[in-house]
């Protein structure tokens, strides 16, 4: 099982399922897995996680939020105290407000999670509009829940993916700076 791309969720749920638990006990018992897996990532997981950012990430993140007209949200398949927890340690939560993003916490299935994310960036009850939400990802996970609820997707080989397998997204950069390159193009309609 390569857990690239998945939630902790589904992850918890493979682990347990290949130990013989029902998947009837862990729907039960999914909230105490949540709760044990959080403070489990909290106890051991380092207090300097700055190491862990990709060069560029920092300068791209800075640039994105001073942008006009751009929200900022993350897109994991962690649990949120455990995403919220690496982005402080990592020294890049600042970029990432509180009540925006989309979590492993908020649904198990990852493709679930773009229309969450954009539910909660929109404005009076309206949803974040598809035609200016584009996901940054660096598996084909994600550019298969990109492509669940029709967003536009710009991968990124910095993780275990090549370029080539991800050449479904919309655009593939190398690194953060092919990203910002990317993104400081004029959006198709």
């Amino acid at each position: 099982m390569a857990p690239a791309g998945r939630t902790d969720g589904e992850i918890a749920r493979l682990i347990l399922l290949g130990a013989g638990v029902s998947a009837e006990q862990i729907d039960e018992r999914a909230d105490a897995v949540r709760e044990a897996c959080c403070e489990l990532y909290a106890r051991f997981s380092t207090d300097d996680l700055s190491h862990t950012v990709l060069p560029g990430v920092p300068e791209l993140l800075a640039w994105l939020s001073g942008r006009e007209n751009v929200t900022l949200a993350l897109l994991t398949g962690n649990f949120q105290p455990v995403a919220r927890l690496k982005l402080a340690r990592a020294g890049i939560g600042r970029y990432f407000p509180s009540g925006q993003g989309a979590f492993g916490s908020d649904a198990e299935d990852r493709v679930a999670l773009p229309v969450i994310a954009r539910l909660r960036a929109g404005r009076t009850g309206h949803p974040h509009p598809r035609s200016r939400t584009i996901l940054i990802g660096d598996t084909p996970r994600d550019i298969a829940c990109a492509r669940a609820d029709r967003v536009r997707c710009v991968a990124v080989a910095t993780g275990p993916y090549r370029i080539e397998e991800l050449a479904a997204a919309d655009a593939v950069a190398r690194d953060a700076a092919g990203v910002r390159e990317l993104l400081g193009l004029p959006c198709r309609a």
